[in-house]
């Protein structure tokens, strides 16, 4: 799943195309993806419901909070995109050929010109909604994002308060830091790779950790997602890419994740895997010791 360096590309990309942007109609070609992963009938009543709700909308931008996306209507609705697995944003021509995989296309127009954003899935893991945006953390988001923590790119974010969060998880920090109601945006990838950085182990209990351990660690996930934003975020295929169809290429300066029994870039010791909280999590045994508990 794409993690907040990869959904903030995407972000970019589409708020750079759409701000301003007037949406002249739409099309779901599937309507599939108006569902969500737990309830996928859809019907056709639905998907012309969702074509009259955005049809004639303006886009003032495109925004973000930890991996949850959406195009702002008219400043009171949210356009949610969850691009899941496999979800893209694409630009396009009206006149070019359609990818396969699209499973919806928005009409747009702003000054004079006029293109395509289409929504392309292979997998169908992602979806589209129109909801209310409501106030969540100092700032409005679609209302089913409104238990998601602020992330730590955003300047809602407070560093205080989710130490203090962290500090009462009696859980490993691996499934602490994937917590997306304690900070946002961090997934499989950056957690390990923030742990690395900081020296932790992904057992270690967060609650019987230091307080200055801890903050190693936010800062190490702030800086690890910043050095994968500045590159486009982690691709290890074509399923993800930005709006001009482009991957990112953070996935050549990992130094842990997905490199399990290669050598260790600072040690020289062996990678290792464990499964924390039902994810596989990558570490190096020598510079992230086990934790000791009294």
């Amino acid at each position: 799943m794409p993690e907040l360096p990869e959904v903030e590309s995407v972000r970019r990309g589409v708020d750079e195309w759409t701000a301003g942007a007037l949406i002249t109609g739409a099309e779901v070609v599937d309507p599939r993806i108006l569902g969500t992963t737990s309830a996928r009938r859809v019907d056709d009543t639905a998907a012309a419901a969702f074509v009259r709700t955005v049809t004639g909308r303006l886009i003032t931008g495109a925004e973000r909070r930890g991996k949850f996306m959406w195009l702002t209507l008219d400043g009171e609705d949210g356009l949610l995109v969850h691009l899941g697995m496999s979800g893209q944003m694409r630009v396009h021509l009206a006149a070019e050929e359609a990818h396969r995989h699209t499973r919806a296309v928005f009409r747009l127009e702003r000054v004079e010109e006029r293109f395509d954003l289409r929504f392309v899935d292979q997998r169908i893991f992602g979806h589209l909604s129109v909801q209310p945006l409501v106030p969540a953390h100092g700032r409005l988001v679609p209302a089913s994002a409104i238990h998601i923590a602020p992330d730590p790119l955003e300047d809602a974010f407070d560093i205080d308060a989710t130490l203090a969060a962290l500090a009462r998880k009696r859980s490993p920090i691996k499934a602490a830091l994937l917590d997306q109601t304690l900070v946002s945006g961090v997934g499989n990838i950056y957690a390990d790779e923030a742990l690395f950085r900081a020296g932790i182990h992904p057992l270690a209990i967060a609650a019987r950790t230091r307080r200055n351990r801890l903050a190693a660690v936010l800062e190490s996930a702030t800086t690890v997602m910043g050095d994968a934003l500045a590159v486009g975020g982690t691709s290890f295929d074509d399923l993800y890419v930005n709006v001009n169809g482009e991957s990112g290429y953070f996935d050549r300066s990992l130094l842990v994740y997905g490199r399990g029994g290669q050598e260790c870039v600072r040690c020289g010791g062996e990678i290792a895997k464990l499964t924390v909280a039902g994810r596989g999590s990558h570490f190096c045994p020598n510079c992230q010791k086990p934790p000791r508990y009294r």
